[in-house]
C-alpha cells in the first residue's frame, strides 16, 4: 500500500501563487510516476501535470507556462508550483501515484490517490 497526502492548498487572489506538496509513504518508490489532477465543481476530474520516475514532465495545455511540477526523490515528494493563478483554476487538487516509471494522462492508470486539497482563486 502507498499512502498519499497533499498539502499547500488555500485561498489566493488572481495572479498569485501557491505551492502544493504531495508526500508518498509506505511501499512507494522514487521510480514511480506521479501526477496532479484537479476537479472543479460540476466538472470531471482532469490531469494538470505529471512527472515520470526519471523526471520527464507533462503539462495540460491550460497550465503550460504557469505551473511547474518537480520531485524530491529523497523525500518521496512531488511539488506543484502554481503561478499566475486564475479563478478558473479553483478546484480540489489531487495527487496520484502510478506504480510504474512512465506517467499517463489517464487517471485510470494511477493506483493510489490522496484526499485532495482545495485551491480557491478569487477574482
Amino acid at each position: 500500500q502507498v499512502q498519499v497526502v497533499e498539502s499547500g492548498g488555500g485561498l489566493v487572489q488572481a495572479g498569485g501563487s501557491l505551492r502544493l506538496s504531495c508526500a508518498a509513504s509506505g511501499r512507494t518508490s522514487s521510480r514511480y510516476a506521479m501526477g496532479w489532477f484537479r476537479q472543479a465543481p460540476g466538472k470531471e476530474r482532469e490531469i494538470v501535470a505529471a512527472i515520470s520516475g526519471r523526471g520527464g514532465t507533462y503539462y495540460a495545455d491550460f497550465v503550460k507556462g504557469r505551473f511547474t511540477i518537480s520531485r524530491a526523490d529523497a523525500k518521496n515528494t512531488v511539488y506543484l508550483q502554481m503561478n499566475g493563478l486564475k479563478p478558473e483554476d479553483t478546484a480540489v487538487y489531487y495527487c496520484a501515484v502510478e506504480t510504474g516509471e512512465y506517467y499517463s494522462d489517464s487517471e485510470a492508470l494511477y493506483d493510489y490517490w490522496g484526499q485532495g486539497t482545495q485551491v480557491t482563486v478569487s477574482a
